[in-house]
């Protein structure tokens, strides 16, 4: 009770108090905070993927301004030779404004990637965005076959479905990319399976059916039982480490992370930076209460 009315409160607390919280789990404000953190990473044999901070957006120009600062990032993050790639969220180029110019700016991004043979990850949002998301992903990837990838959202019912509905664009040569999560938006029931259980049996069998398939997955968790359940499913495919990766938050189960790579797994980290990182953090807080016993303790530590 006590870590959810701390969440509710956060939105409303100064800045400077939220950001104790914050550095743990955001690289920085800028782009030499990225490259920064980036660097150690790919020192530990880890790969990152790179996400400029900011969403749901309330006109065009700030869908522009987005474009042209992801244009400008992955040159320089290209010229700094760090091991990565790159994530977005489709509501930060227009996507709820106007589909065909978000689709528009997604794409300039992506041929720009390409350039380098590099790789853009499409963020999936909440449920108004994933009809939208997944023709957004589609287009691209008919142009850009070998360089885009999608989320997907394990708790989400329709998911399997999805997958299934997506297999026209998969081939062995240019397989189907997805990041697989379980899902951090607050949706009805009626589209969402809620229960702890139920949400990692359907992300263990969106996964199982993502490998039958000979697609590529990001299995993107930090909960150890769907870890464990991920290892058994490579194990049980046979799979060498070139045919998925784990991917984790910055800041978030470094102990299993670590773990994870220990055991000869690939591991790739997301890379959250940028002056919007205020509100990253209290959906973030909103979405995990329990993390509120980070900002007392480090309220005690700074004093």
């Amino acid at each position: 009770m006590f870590q959810k009315l701390i969440a509710g409160m956060l939105p409303y607390m100064p800045k400077k108090l939220v950001w104790i919280f914050s550095r743990k789990y955001i690289a920085g404000e800028t782009i030499e905070d990225a490259i920064r953190v980036s660097r150690e990473l790919n020192s530990q044999g880890i790969k990152v993927t790179i996400d400029l901070l900011g969403e749901f957006i309330s006109d065009l120009k700030q869908a522009e301004a987005n474009r042209e600062t992801y244009l400008q990032i992955i040159d320089r993050i290209q010229a700094e030779k760090i091991d990565g790639n790159y994530s977005l969220k489709p509501t930060s180029f227009g996507l709820l404004l106007d589909a065909g110019v978000c689709y528009q700016n997604i794409r300039q991004i992506v041929e720009k990637a390409a350039g380098y043979d590099n790789f853009i990850r499409v963020d999936m949002e909440d449920s108004p965005c994933t009809d939208l998301e997944i023709e957004l992903f589609r287009k691209l990837k008919k142009e850009f076959p070998s360089h885009v990838g999608l989320v997907l959202q394990a708790y989400l019912r329709r998911t399997l479905d999805d997958i299934k509905n997506m297999e026209d664009l998969h081939s062995a040569a240019v397989p189907l990319n997805f990041r697989l999560c379980k899902g951090i938006y607050v949706e009805p029931e009626a589209i969402a399976f809620k229960k702890y259980q139920e949400v990692n049996d359907h992300y263990l069998a969106d996964l199982d059916h993502i490998f039958s398939k000979g697609m590529y997955p990001g299995i993107a968790t930090h909960d150890k039982p769907l870890v464990e359940g991920a290892y058994q499913l490579i194990s049980k495919y046979k799979l060498p480490s070139t045919a998925y990766e784990f991917q984790m938050l910055y800041g978030v189960t470094p102990e299993l992370r670590k773990s994870i790579v220990e055991k000869g797994h690939p591991m790739r980290v997301y890379i959250p930076f940028g002056k919007e990182w205020f509100g990253y953090s209290t959906r973030r807080l909103k979405e995990n209460p329990k993390m509120a016993t980070h900002i007392i303790k480090a309220l005690f530590i700074r004093k």
